[in-house]
């Protein structure tokens, strides 16, 4: 006598199954990591806003900025996400910021 298995425990089912679990899994950090990146951007940038002191300092505090800048817009091209107009805008990110990154 052979015994087979229900169609819905298949192998192939099952992959499916984990490979969705897996993607799943992998959106939801992305979307966490892209939030943190977010967060960094909005900090760096409100420091950035905040300061009233020496040029020196200030220097510093733009290229934290820029690197935080820098970091999110590539988190958010491994997201699918290839425009950042829209980044842009939202996080007011200023023009001294995007000249460091290479916008004209």
């Amino acid at each position: 006598m052979v015994v087979r298995a229900p169609s819905q425990f298949s192998a192939a089912t099952l992959a499916e199954a984990m490979q969705g679990a897996l993607d799943y899994e992998i959106a939801g950090e992305k979307a966490s990591s892209l939030g943190r990146a977010g967060d960094a951007v909005a900090q760096s940038l409100s420091r950035l806003r905040a300061f009233d002191g020496e040029a020196f300092d200030r220097a510093a505090l733009l290229k934290s900025a820029a690197d935080a800048v820098w970091a999110y817009f590539i988190q958010r091209e491994l997201c699918g996400l290839r425009r950042h107009d829209d980044a842009i805008r939202e996080y007011r990110i200023p023009r001294e910021v995007l000249i460091r990154l290479g916008a004209r």
